[in-house]
Order: structure tokens, then sequence, then C-alpha cells
């Protein structure tokens, strides 16, 4: 059988997905904000009442631990953008982002977000592949959409096994 240069990258997005519907089925509110280390990167509450990502501009070193809600909002941050270029829309700051909040709220939005993706994925074409990809490499013309389409899929196959991994640990610390 022979698998279309769309339907491949669509089926490695769907593998990866039932995957992370393993754990979103698993997961807990009170899971989103347990921090695992002393040195954690979370949500907070800003002053505004809406939840804050920590963040620094360079990479500290030590690289902090995520909780799953900053690794929730990361993931929701990187794919709104996406989908903002991939839909040719104007990409929004990181600080435009919201995360929704603990348990069900963060779960239905990622959910949100595999079906506004799943439809850019229905609709792309081959000829759509092979152009210039306008993010994560803006105007870089030796990256087309079809690395942008693999980058969103290895990048939601770091980020689940990350939450996976919190889920557990949580879950075995208990």
């Amino acid at each position: 059988m022979s698998v279309s240069r769309t339907e491949l990258p669509r089926w490695q997005f769907e593998l990866t997905w039932s995957l992370f519907e393993y754990h979103l089925e698993r997961l807990e509110p009170e899971d989103f904000l347990w921090e695992p280390a002393p040195l954690c990167w979370t949500m907070r509450r800003g002053p505004d009442g809406t939840w804050v990502p920590d963040w620094a501009d360079t990479e500290p070193d030590p690289v902090p631990v995520p909780t799953i809600a900053w690794v929730s909002w990361h993931i929701g941050w990187w794919w709104s953008v996406t989908l903002d270029h991939a839909q040719g829309r104007p990409p929004r700051d990181r600080t435009d982002i919201a995360w929704p909040g603990e348990g069900t709220p963060t779960i239905e939005w990622l959910r949100g977000l595999r079906t506004r993706w799943l439809a850019v994925l229905d609709d792309l074409t081959d000829a759509d592949l092979d152009a210039t990809a306008p993010f994560p490499s803006p105007d870089d013309p030796e990256y087309t959409v079809a690395h942008m389409v693999a980058w969103v899929n290895a990048e939601l196959m770091k980020n689940v096994t990350e939450i996976g991994q919190l889920r557990l640990l949580r879950a075995a610390s208990a």
C-alpha cells in the first residue's frame, strides 16, 4: 500500500495524539501545578488574575523542570503561533497566548488546537508541502511546509512525553 506525502505526517500526528490522549484522559487538575523539583517553571496568577508562564529570554542554566501546567501552555503557545502562520494570519506574541487553567479547560483547549491542526493537514497538497515554510524558520527557502509539519509532530511528541512522565512521577510519588 502506498501512502501519500500528505497522509504520512497525518498518520504520524494521529499516532502521537493517541499517546497524548492516554495521558489527557488520566490527568487530574492537581497534576497541572505539581512541582517535581525545587527549581521549576510553572504558571502563576498575574495581578489581573490571568495565568502567566515563568519565562526567560535566554535559557537558564540549570534549566528549570517544567510543570504540566507550563508544558501544556507551551504546547498551546507554539501550536497557536504555528496555526497563525499556516493559516496566513499575523502570528500572536507569546504573551497573547492565555493558558485556560488546571484540568478540563486546558484539555479542551489542546483538543481544540488538534481539531484546527487537522483541518490544516486535511487541506495540504503536495505543492503546499513544497512551499517555503512560514514557521519556525521564516522565509528560509531551505525549509518547507513539510518541514514545519514534521516539526509540529516532533515538538508534540517531545511535549507529550514530558507530560506523561510528569503525570507518572506525580502518581508514583503520592
